[in-house]
């Protein structure tokens, strides 16, 4: 792989995770219930999901998805059933109130919870697997051995991802001081979880033909 192939993939690569989506939308939820800290464990999920669809597409697999009808839409339904899912549960989550200042306490997921809805939330997006067929194949060179192609450019994408999840996740954190009290946190876990919702109703008109993002 030479230079400017990975550097041209490096640009595309901020393009692609830069863009908001599903996992842009759960970052900046859990940066805003959780914390920083704790969004962390839920982005290092969305890595190992990230890095499942990468494999998949460069092995093969994700062309052999995308010729089965069958298949894909099975990926697409459960894809999308889990975010409207988590957005359901985002919306209808309870908020207890504590204090004499009224302060809202939120649950937090334990750190199994939240690294698996990362993972899930990455891995059954099947617009991720249209994607990376889609592209992926611009940036190997077939005369090359194909593995240590793959891991430069994953070590390359997850780098840039968690820069870009962490930004996002970070952003949301800073204005927890404004989503202290309940009325407050029912408003953000309902914007939150609409926004879930919308991105998992949306993957329902995903074509199999389709490579947009």
């Amino acid at each position: 792989m030479s230079f400017t192939t990975w550097f041209t993939f490096f640009v595309a690569a901020w393009i692609i995770a830069i863009s908001p989506g599903s996992g842009a939308v759960l970052s900046m939820s859990h940066g805003l219930s959780y914390g920083l800290k704790r969004a962390s464990v839920t982005i290092m999920g969305l890595q190992a999901g990230l890095l499942l669809v990468l494999f998949i597409a460069g092995a093969g697999v994700g062309s052999l998805l995308l010729a089965s009808e069958v298949a894909f839409n099975v990926v697409k339904t459960v894809g999308a059933l889990y975010l409207i899912y988590l957005g359901l549960s985002q919306w209808r989550a309870k908020v207890s109130i504590s204090g004499e200042a009224a302060h809202a306490e939120v649950r937090v997921p334990s750190v199994k919870q939240r690294l698996l809805t990362g993972f899930l939330t990455n891995a059954t997006n099947p617009k991720g697997i249209i994607f990376m067929v889609a592209v992926l194949p611009q940036f190997i060179t077939r005369e090359a051995p194909l593995l240590p192609q793959l891991l430069i450019l994953a070590v390359t994408m997850c780098c840039i991802d968690l820069i870009v999840m962490h930004s996002y996740a970070f952003l949301a954190s800073s204005m927890q001081r404004f989503f202290r009290d309940a009325h407050a946190v029912k408003k953000q876990n309902r914007v939150f979880g609409g926004m879930l919702m919308a991105v998992g109703t949306a993957l329902f008109f995903v074509k199999r033909g389709g490579a947009s993002a």
